[in-house]
């Protein structure tokens, strides 16, 4: 006869399981177990599919991103809202050689630019039960080195990046280890990788021909850093404007700013020191733009009266503006989108079409930022 040890040592001693013990046990042991307290079961992907009323195979093809039936994958998220169940992705690595997490390296963490393509990755990846890891390398590229060596540590699936500079990526670690990497907004000079990038040779392009068309002819330009892909294109895009209707290219007008948080306010004061400055300003990124229109303020100065001001990059703040700033702008989040799904297809194993690169038109947005002077 097996002995049993109470529950509550001061009321239960020893209980023989004999059939004339069993239901005082059961008593006592239900009445000692009040005494707990509520400990909270985990859901299991059973407990979902007993829920949903579908099989366990069906669950897990959703839970692995799979595509299944509409009306099976809104009574599986049901199931898992009403049970609060939520899936272990270590072990799920450990049964599929994959963490689930996605690294994105950005040169700024505050960049509105940034942080609307993010929004476009996790469109495509949180159904999906990927995880993000973000990055910000501070526009350095001894932190972007860092940072991918982090990722890599890691063992992240695959890295979205936007590079800190075009003229390097020290990538062949990387690309070693069998991780697949998708470039956003610049391409890389010698690097044979996929990317998403706009038209910025046309948007630039389209804004200059858009302040040609109102009558101007001395106009300046806030270029990007050299070294800088989206930079470069931007002031491609500006001089061919203006070689296409035959205005004489006044290098004066060219002044450069780094992309940064404070970039432009030097450059925007380089040309309103000029002694016969330009009657408008194209400003080629978000923070340059803002800057600009700031010391413009502070200077007692009226954007489409004084000087006339065409920015890059829409944001909601351009447009609370009086009057809203002209803008070009970029499909952010499309971009997002696009380079998580093309990253999808390669960890996948389908590298057709290698290297893949999106280039996304941009739009112009035209405003009384621009005076007209014809």
């Amino acid at each position: 006869m097996k002995i049993i040890k109470g529950i509550d040592s001061r009321k239960l001693m020893h209980y023989y399981l004999d059939k004339s013990k069993i239901k005082t046990f059961q008593f006592l042991f239900f009445e000692n177990c009040k005494r707990f307290k509520k400990v909270k079961i985990m859901s299991t992907i059973k407990d979902v599919a007993k829920l949903s009323n579908v099989s366990i195979g069906t669950v897990s093809r959703y839970i692995n991103g799979h595509k299944i039936k509409e009306a099976n994958r809104l009574k599986i998220e049901q199931a898992i809202e009403q049970l609060n169940f939520t899936f272990n992705p270590i072990a799920r690595g450990l049964r599929t050689n994959k963490t689930y997490t996605i690294g994105v390296l950005i040169p700024r963490i505050t960049d509105i630019f940034c942080t609307q393509v993010i929004e476009g990755i996790e469109d495509i990846l949180n159904p999906l039960n990927y995880g993000l890891v973000i990055c910000s390398a501070n526009d350095s590229l001894k932190q972007q080195i860092e940072k991918m060596n982090y990722l890599k540590n890691k063992h992240v699936d695959g890295i979205i990046i936007m590079p800190v500079t075009s003229s390097e990526l020290q990538i062949d670690e990387i690309i070693d280890e069998g991780i697949p990497v998708v470039l956003i907004d610049r391409l890389v000079k010698d690097c044979e990788l996929d990317a998403v990038v706009c038209d910025n040779v046309n948007g630039a392009y389209s804004a200059v021909e858009m302040i040609i068309n109102r009558g101007h002819k001395k106009i300046g330009i806030i270029s990007g850093p050299t070294e800088i892909y989206t930079a470069q294109e931007r002031l491609t895009g500006y001089l061919r404007a203006l070689t296409d209707y035959n205005i004489e290219i006044n290098n004066d007008y060219i002044v450069y700013s780094e992309y940064s948080k404070h970039g432009g306010v030097d450059a925007f004061q380089q040309l309103l020191n000029l002694e016969e400055r330009p009657t408008a300003i194209f400003t080629t990124n978000y923070p340059i733009t803002v800057n600009s229109m700031k010391t413009m303020m502070e200077k007692g100065l009226q954007i489409g009266k004084d000087i006339s001001i065409c920015g890059y990059d829409q944001t909601e703040l351009f447009q609370m503006f009086n009057p809203p700033v002209s803008v070009v702008v970029q499909p952010c989040k499309d971009i997002g989108i696009q380079a998580a799904e093309i990253l999808l297809k390669r960890m996948k194993g389908d590298f057709s079409n290698f290297p893949q690169i999106q280039r996304l038109k941009t739009q112009l947005i035209e405003t009384k930022s621009v005076k007209n002077l014809q």
